[in-house]
């Protein structure tokens, strides 16, 4: 699915603001990295949380801290597992209020978003394990999955360790320019290297590095583009733009997904860059999250309870 929609104004401002800055992700520049995100965020989060009524709590699951997003009316009991990005090495659970929350207002759902730890600090497979702990504990539940980035790595690891452990599968999955490839191949990481405003290939091989020096990329644990995919794998819907660094990725794994006989939806939007739905102030960021929500993972929700209603009803 191609977006045909005029790039707006206020994306193309953002296109037009070269040169592009990418902050160093160098070890010694994480610290101030962290902080700069965060502080350049956090008016646009509380404005969000404003704007969308949305309440947020904090409570340990699987012994892993996590921030809860509840809207103001709850209309369902099932939840959303939502998994932050930030090259593993930055980003927090508040940081990306600006999409779990438009999220959870529109569906109507509690969105569970774990505080994993991040590297050089805490190397893989740290991650993997703080949000599996999380996922044991809540797959009881109806849930639906959202990562974003490094959060798309990790919502399919995590799929991948629910499966080999026999738990529950998510009934829908939306991965917003997921990093699924940590050796960083494909053709976009060369042509949209400079295109993209708001990630490079140098800072995308650094965080690689911090995050599993001397492991095997290609392990699918770490890149999960390499794993094993079959028809038990929920619906999928994939959100990327003509220049994110990594939407090469984004074709590659959905291509990989409908070889499994898997149902997947891929958009990509014109003229777009890596997760421009972090961006509160897009028009096609407040759009694209409607899509996700609205038509994606609350439809696929529905038609699940739809069925099992059904099933428990004439069988």
């Amino acid at each position: 699915m191609d977006n045909n929609i005029p790039i707006s104004d206020q994306a193309m401002r953002v296109i037009l603001d070269e040169p592009y800055n990418f902050p160093s992700r160098a070890k010694e520049n994480l610290n101030a990295v962290r902080a700069g995100s965060k502080a350049y965020i956090e008016r646009k989060v509380e404005k969000t949380l404003e704007h969308y009524c949305i309440t947020l709590s904090s409570q340990s699951i699987g012994g892993v801290s996590c921030l809860i997003a509840r809207p103001r009316t709850l209309r369902s009991n099932w939840k959303i597992f939502y998994t932050f990005g930030g090259g593993f090495v930055s980003g927090s659970a508040y940081e990306d209020l600006t999409i779990a929350a438009p999220v959870s207002a529109i569906t109507g759902v509690e969105v569970i978003i774990p505080e994993y730890r991040l590297a050089p600090e805490y190397p893989w497979p740290a991650a993997c394990d703080d949000t599996m702990a999380v996922y044991t504990e809540i797959c009881k539940d109806r849930i639906a999955m959202l990562g974003e980035s490094a959060g798309g790595n990790l919502a399919l690891v995590t799929m991948f360790r629910a499966k080999k452990m026999g738990l529950n599968l998510p009934v829908a999955a939306a991965l917003i320019s997921p990093w699924c490839d940590l050796t960083n191949l494909g053709d976009s990481m060369d042509f949209n290297d400079g295109r993209d405003p708001t990630l490079s290939l140098k800072q995308s091989n650094m965080a690689a590095s911090h995050y599993a020096s001397g492991q095997d990329l290609t392990n699918p644990e770490i890149s999960p583009i390499f794993g094993e995919f079959d028809h038990t794998f929920p619906n999928f819907f994939i959100s990327t733009g003509t220049r994110d660094l990594l939407m090469s990725q984004s074709v590659l794994l959905a291509n990989k997904l409908k070889a499994s006989d898997i149902s997947v939806e891929l958009n990509i939007w014109e003229g777009l860059w890596h997760v421009f739905e972090w961006n509160m102030d897009l028009p096609e960021s407040t759009l694209s999250l409607k899509q996700i929500s609205d038509l994606k993972l609350s439809r696929r929700i529905k038609l699940i309870s739809y069925a099992n209603n059904k099933k428990k009803y004439y069988y």
